[in-house]
């Protein structure tokens, strides 16, 4: 008789977890065979397991990853793309997050630099850390219209709270002055304080000339690359072998 009610008191105070387990609890034929105190247990315990999805969940919406479906568990080691096992396995423990190290992907087009980086992602948002992603072409473009709008502030805010930064394709086109300041300031405001991912098809030796103007090259990779972890990538495009 009280079936009922006690779903509708905890529907009401949003114990959605409690309310499923409560109601397959009650289907099953042993849960009478349970102690008061199992039984609550066992609804905390689904309680428990309900929000902390939904904040998976929530973490991932914002991260807005370009491979959403990435994940470490599908990385395929066995494609010649001198993927280095041991040090991807050391990447997806995230202590590198832990310690605001970043990480720069380098290699030819097609090598899985943009999914190896998504599967960390998804990684850090599952250990309860914020993610976004961004591919750094269409930034500086969103971030250049920012100014002009009033929207830079929440957007900057943005790039420098999250706990991990994903800056995707550092391509070869030289930076304008009004990116090379931008990037300045986010790299500057995360330094110590978050991790960067970048990828690029291009090594970080020639990055200073794609920055341009020496004095920001020099203070802008000093910040990105004294402290990061590097995952070199080389071999033929897996897009081709997809094909």
């Amino acid at each position: 008789m009280l079936d009922h009610p006690t779903l509708d008191r905890l529907r009401a105070l949003k114990l959605d977890g409690m309310a499923e387990a409560f109601i397959e609890l009650q289907k099953q034929d042993g849960a009478a065979d349970l102690s008061h105190a199992e039984w609550l247990g066992l609804l905390i315990d689904r309680e428990a397991a309900n929000r902390a999805n939904k904040r998976y969940q929530s973490r991932m919406r914002a991260a807005k990853l370009r491979q959403a479906g990435a994940a470490i568990e599908d990385v395929d080691f066995r494609t010649p793309r001198k993927l280095d096992r041991d040090l991807f396995r050391q990447l997806a423990e995230g202590d590198w997050i832990a310690q605001r190290q970043n990480l720069i992907v380098t290699g030819p087009c097609g090598v899985g630099k943009t999914w190896l980086s998504c599967a960390l992602g998804q990684k850090a948002a599952r250990d309860g850390r914020s993610v976004l992603y961004h591919r750094l072409p269409r930034l500086f473009a969103d971030l250049e219209l920012a100014h002009g709008d009033g929207r830079f502030p929440r957007l900057f805010r943005q790039l420098v709270r999250t706990d991990l930064l994903i800056l995707d394709d550092w391509g070869p086109d030289r930076l304008t002055a009004q990116n090379r300041r931008d990037l300045m300031e986010i790299v500057e405001d995360r330094y110590k304080n978050g991790s960067i991912v970048i990828t690029s098809q291009l090594p970080v030796e020639a990055w200073d000339e794609g920055v341009g103007e020496p004095t920001f090259a020099d203070a802008i990779l000093d910040r990105l690359v004294h402290n990061a972890h590097r995952l070199p990538l080389d071999g033929p495009s897996m897009r081709k072998n997809e094909t």
